[in-house]
């Protein structure tokens, strides 16, 4: 097997971090005609409930993408960055300016290598569906040190119970075909689905700690939407 294998981890990666650019302006039509219905029935009000009412100035959202939750939780912080790997989505979310919010087009390879890059110390990072790869320690170790002493990371991901659909309850890849969303994606995403037990081995490598997990629940089916984790530097 070699790299140019399409199902080769690296060649998965690389068509996940493009397809992002593909697909600017078909997500930014989707998020902000709330065309989205998980966002609808409540993954946009976790987050946003989870990240306000908190002791904190500066906010970091990872992987922001055309930037509607920076925006959103803008009132509660003096300093609010959103970062994303897709020079796309900034260009959509920086063509919404409000004061206090910031975007620049940040990879995450760049977190990962360069610890001056968004150098912290921030109160509070944001991961709100934006890690999607595999493996995640080295980014979410990258994060832990940009955290302040009493910082919080917060990751709010797909359910593995409902995520994992027909398929098994097991580690892989998968592919995102942006079916039921009411606008036309150019290109398809493959993305890493991820069982509970991975999810705390990656934050466990990283020198994270799980404080609190919520699950959001869809108000209906009271099936759940999302989890969100609640996270600390071990350090």
């Amino acid at each position: 097997m070699t790299n140019h294998d399409p199902s080769h981890p690296a060649m998965l990666t690389a068509r996940l971090r493009d397809s992002w650019d593909a697909n600017a302006t078909a997500w930014t039509a989707a998020v902000r005609e709330q065309r989205i219905p998980s966002r609808r029935a409540g993954t946009d009000a976790a987050i946003v409930a989870a990240c306000t009412g908190r002791d904190a100035r500066r906010v970091l959202d990872v992987g922001c993408g055309e930037g509607w939750l920076a925006r959103a939780i803008a009132r509660e912080f003096s300093d609010v960055l959103g970062i994303d790997g897709s020079a796309g989505l900034i260009e959509q979310a920086a063509a919404l300016p409000l004061p206090g919010v910031r975007f620049a087009t940040v990879s995450y390879e760049t977190l990962i290598a360069d610890a001056q890059a968004v150098a912290g110390p921030w109160e509070l990072i944001v991961c709100n569906f934006a890690l999607l790869g595999d493996p995640l320690s080295p980014l979410l170790g990258a994060l832990a040190q940009r955290l302040a002493p009493d910082g919080r990371l917060l990751i709010q991901t797909v359910h593995p119970w409902t995520a994992m659909g027909d398929g098994p309850y097991e580690c892989g890849w998968r592919e995102e075909q942006f079916q039921g969303f009411g606008v036309a994606f150019p290109a398809t995403m493959p993305w890493y689905f991820r069982t509970l037990a991975s999810w705390h081995r990656e934050l466990e490598v990283a020198g994270l700690v799980l404080q609190a997990m919520e699950e959001p629940l869809h108000p209906e089916t009271r099936r759940p939407l999302s989890i969100l984790l609640h996270c600390g530097s071990r350090a």
